[in-house]
């Protein structure tokens, strides 16, 4: 129909010209650099643009509901049909991989200045600590050279470099690279926030393009090609708050079967529960498993999407990627994952955009991708101070810088937490609520609101309710043990 053409032409014209408006915007910022640090700013900002060119073109979901098929048999693999390789082939396999924690976030939602890897989570160790502690166990134990690699983003870099330092005496090669750094754009105009290209002057106007930019950051930094050509094979990766993250051999037998059939990347998955509904799950789709995450999905099934009949498992953002796939694809230009749009409010007034990717997203790019079902105990993620309460108690005791559940808890799930966002949000705060943290090994609920502070000794079992009203404070005396118990109203212990 001659409308709809005209239309769509009428689109087109406009989608050219913001794609040109930027390209000049971007080469102003650009123009005010020296020679020197104008190349490595320009392949950024070159990356920019092509994921801006896409976010034009592609409108509508990036995936049509009824063209997704079951997931065939064999998609996804139980973790205990795994193989259990011998401790010479363990040693030989290590000898092959690279571990890489993305160390790109902030502990602002923690109320914490600086890299969130940098709070301490148990026994004064920080994220960062257990993670090279974990790295120098297997290397000592043997008797290998995992290298460590952090993905960084221009907010955490600088204190990253200076915290790295005090673990060049251990056993433990480091490395570290950044992540790309892009302009935020308005949302009416598409125009770059930023005036000049000076980040740190004007830190609001730039932001880390999420996870997904691992690819093109790894292979621009020179590390992917360094660790083919030391004939390392695989990468496990993964976010550096997620405590049980750990490098698991059976796994890492998996991908490096001997033969063509070794997947080029396998996903680490774990069953829904109610609690994780809105978290990425695999499907099937055009012959090939990807990732499907709840901004991809139209309104009309997002119940469909949350239901854990329907979608059995959640993406951890455990991955083990082959590198020589990794370089191929990057090589061939096929590398293609969904755009996430991120609107942002910034304090300056503006209201932005963030185009964003994620690195599980690529999954349907590489070749032979498998999940793998593996038990919850793999995803231990601290993103609230609940988290942290978890991980701080009894309920784990630390090997080799591994948090493993306590032989002593009777059952192998975690306790469902949730404390009040106003006491308990920030670390410090948290922190100063509790005078030690409660024993939790026969705790199956635990629900805190208000004001409400724990003496010492403290033991929690079964479901525990305690609520303060507003304006009311709720004191938990010293060596109380609180079983299948709701406690509200006002309770003060004061001291004479």
């Amino acid at each position: 129909m001659p409308g709809n053409k005209e239309s769509a032409d009428f689109q087109e014209a406009l989608q050219r010209d913001a794609a040109v408006r930027l390209e000049g915007d971007l080469e102003t910022l650009l123009a005010q650099l020296s020679p020197q640090e104008r190349a490595g700013r320009a392949q950024e900002l070159n990356g920019f643009s092509r994921l801006f060119g896409r976010f034009l073109k592609e409108k509508g979901p990036s995936v049509d509901w009824d063209r997704i098929e079951k997931l065939p048999a064999g998609a996804v693999r139980q973790y205990d049909s795994l193989n259990t390789p011998s401790e010479a082939r363990i040693k030989e396999m290590l000898g092959k991989l690279v571990v890489v924690k993305l160390n790109g976030g902030l502990g602002t939602s923690m109320g914490c200045r600086g890299p969130k890897s940098v709070i301490s989570v148990r026994n004064d160790l920080t994220f960062l600590d257990l993670t090279v502690q974990q790295i120098e166990h297997l290397n000592k134990k043997y008797g290998v050279n995992v290298p460590l690699v952090l993905m960084n983003s221009f907010n955490t870099d600088d204190d990253t470099q200076k915290i790295v330092r005090k673990y060049k005496n251990l056993q433990v090669e480091i490395h570290t690279f950044n992540q790309s750094c892009y302009p935020r754009i308005q949302r009416d105009t598409y125009h770059p926030v930023a005036k000049t290209p000076d980040v740190k002057g004007d830190v609001d106007a730039w932001y880390p393009p999420g996870h997904g930019d691992f690819y093109e950051s790894f292979k621009n930094s020179g590390l992917l090609t360094k660790f083919v050509k030391q004939g390392r094979q695989y990468c496990f990766l993964s976010n550096i708050d997620n405590l049980g993250a750990t490098v698991d051999t059976n796994i890492l037998d998996l991908v490096l079967a001997p033969g063509q059939d070794a997947p080029e990347f396998v996903m680490e998955v774990t069953d829904k529960t109610k609690a994780d509904v809105k978290g990425g799950t695999l499907i099937q789709y055009e012959n090939k498993l990807r990732l499907l995450e709840i901004a991809q999905v139209p309104k009309e099934h997002v119940d469909d999407f949350t239901s854990i009949k329907t979608f059995k498992f959640f993406n951890t953002n455990n991955l083990w990627i082959k590198l020589e796939a990794i370089e191929n694809i990057l090589a061939q230009g096929t590398l293609n994952m969904e755009i996430i749009v991120n609107p942002k409010h910034l304090d300056s007034g503006h209201d932005v955009v963030q185009l964003e990717t994620a690195v599980g997203a690529a999954m349907k790019c590489f070749d032979r991708g498998i999940g793998i079902n593996v038990p919850r105990s793999r995803f231990l993620p601290v993103k609230k101070t609940s988290d942290l309460l978890l991980v701080m108690s009894n309920l784990y005791t630390l090997q080799g810088g591994s948090l493993v559940m306590s032989p002593l808890r009777m059952f192998p799930t975690t306790p469902h937490v949730k404390i009040g966002d106003k006491h308990f949000t920030k670390v410090k705060e948290f922190l100063s609520r509790f005078a030690t943290i409660p024993d939790m090994l026969e705790l199956d609920h635990l629900t805190v609101s208000g004001d409400v502070t724990f003496g010492k000794g403290v033991s929690l079992r079964g479901t525990v309710i305690i609520i303060a009203n507003h304006g009311e404070r709720i004191d938990i005396p010293s060596g109380a043990i609180l079983e299948n118990k709701i406690v509200s109203g006002n309770l003060r212990i004061l001291n004479h």
